[in-house]
């Protein structure tokens, strides 16, 4: 029991990892399209076709919103992930669990996809989805 506990725990730290660095991933790719779109936006200069200045701008300006949209979102799955704590294990299923099922295994953490350990395949699901909302709770 304990070897498993064990087992199950350095599975946690490795599926918390990836977590991290999917997050990690989006943040730097939305900065990254926020800094483009500065850029054009300074580069972008009057030019004698005035409606085309006026609606290339309004694009980037959308864009610029939208990308500070999903960055806010990447802030929040990174909070939800600082409260994940790896060292420990419960009873029940509640956020940072390591979930067996017969069909397919599940982290609850936050929506990172399909993760790859060396011995399983997991699903990093939020416990906000239908299937997280469904497990959360439950004894394992």
């Amino acid at each position: 029991m304990i070897l498993e506990m064990q087992s199950n725990l350095k599975i946690k730290e490795q599926l918390y990892t990836q977590c991290a660095d999917f997050v990690e991933e989006r943040l730097i790719t939305i900065q990254n399209q926020i800094r483009e779109i500065q850029e054009s936006l300074n580069s972008e200069t009057k030019s004698s076709a005035g409606d085309k200045h006026e609606t290339g701008r309004a694009m980037l300006q959308l864009e610029r919103e939208k990308s500070g949209q999903q960055l806010a979102e990447v802030e929040k799955l990174k909070e939800a992930l600082s409260k994940i704590d790896v060292t420990k294990s419960s009873g029940t299923i509640g956020l940072g669990s390591v979930v067996f099922t017969s069909k397919s295994n599940y982290f609850i953490a936050i929506s990172a996809g399909q993760l790859d350990t060396a011995s399983h395949q997991f699903f990093a699901i939020s416990p906000n989805t239908q299937i997280g909302l469904l497990l959360m709770e439950k004894s394992r």
